[in-house]
């Protein structure tokens, strides 16, 4: 799908047809569309598709007549029914007309400028715009690592009393997610690197404090999603034990409770064989059968006493 977006004349508006100074905004574009544009604008063709391979590195490739920028971005991708995070190829050409991007599909750091939220956003100023790109991103990134640290609470607080790997495995989930996004972020932290001493890339004056301002939002985000990786490996490993011990505790319990049963078990088969009243204690008596079964309890009882005493239940 292929949008166009202008800012020319100070008012953020979605446009029919391309204009100099515009946005061009593909999300899994058609092979048409990208044949279009490879040849109205003289742009490889690989290059406009190297953003719709989700296995694509991030890079700066400086061709004849435009530049290229694959970074990764943040979205949301369902797994067993639950939504879960990592991140997909974004690539941004800024040729001498207009700004082309290309992604898989329309992450949240799009739709902000395609609904113009971005404040300030100027598509005809190429480079800033595109700063203002990666620095959203770069926010973005840390907004999704703050809701990875809740609901990694959440299901610590499950896993205090839980018995089952179903929680393991969403923090296994949550682990993957940080992995991905410490590999995008570093590889985002060389491009913007680059960025910072690429000649080829035409910066206004204010845009060097841009720049700065998104590398050091890139690096609390590389920091951030550390401390969260450490984090959630050790508590899985500590998690482990908890359940491997409440499974522990359930065994142990059962293993009592067995006990305790069986001794009026044993007393109750030796009244069940098959030898002479006369040689059976209390076969003559009326209470005969009262005063078994309350044996048989009572011993169980002192031994439930005695597990308690030893703390064992």
């Amino acid at each position: 799908m292929q949008r166009i977006f202008s800012s020319v004349g100070g008012q953020f508006r979605q446009i029919e047809r391309v204009e100099p100074g515009s946005w061009i905004s593909l999300t899994y574009p058609t092979q048409e569309e990208l044949a279009r544009l490879s040849a109205e604008f003289n742009i490889d063709l690989n290059d406009l598709k190297a953003p719709l391979d989700t296995e694509e590195r991030s890079r700066i490739d400086v061709e004849n007549g435009y530049v290229l920028i694959l970074v990764d971005v943040p979205t949301t991708e369902i797994r067993g029914g639950k939504p879960w995070w990592v991140t997909i190829p974004l690539g941004i050409i800024l040729t001498d007309g207009v700004i082309i991007t290309t992604c898989l599909e329309l992450p949240q750091v799009l739709a902000d400028f395609e609904a113009g939220a971005v404040r300030d956003a100027a598509t005809n100023m190429r480079t800033r715009f595109t700063l203002q790109l990666l620095l959203r991103n770069a926010g973005y990134y840390l907004q999704y690592l703050r809701r990875i640290d809740r609901q990694s609470d959440e299901i610590q607080a499950a896993l205090r009393r839980s018995t089952r790997n179903e929680e393991l495995i969403k923090m296994l989930e949550l682990e993957k997610s940080l992995v991905y996004f410490s590999t995008s972020l570093a590889s985002n932290e060389r491009v913007l690197q680059r960025l910072a001493r690429l000649d080829a890339v035409k910066k206004y004056p204010d845009d060097d404090e841009l720049l700065e301002d998104t590398i050091v939002e890139n690096q609390q985000a590389i920091e951030m999603a550390q401390i969260y990786g450490g984090i959630l490996s050790g508590t899985m490993d500590a998690f482990a034990s908890v359940i491997a011990n409440n499974q522990n505790d359930i065994m142990k319990t059962l293993a009592l409770v067995t006990i305790i049963l069986s001794v009026p078990t044993m007393v109750f088969s030796a009244y069940g064989m098959n030898v002479a009243a006369a040689g059976m204690p209390f076969s003559g008596s009326v209470w005969g059968f009262v005063i078994i079964i309350g044996f048989s309890f009572s011993l169980s009882l002192a031994i439930l006493l005695f597990f308690l005493r030893k703390r064992w239940f």
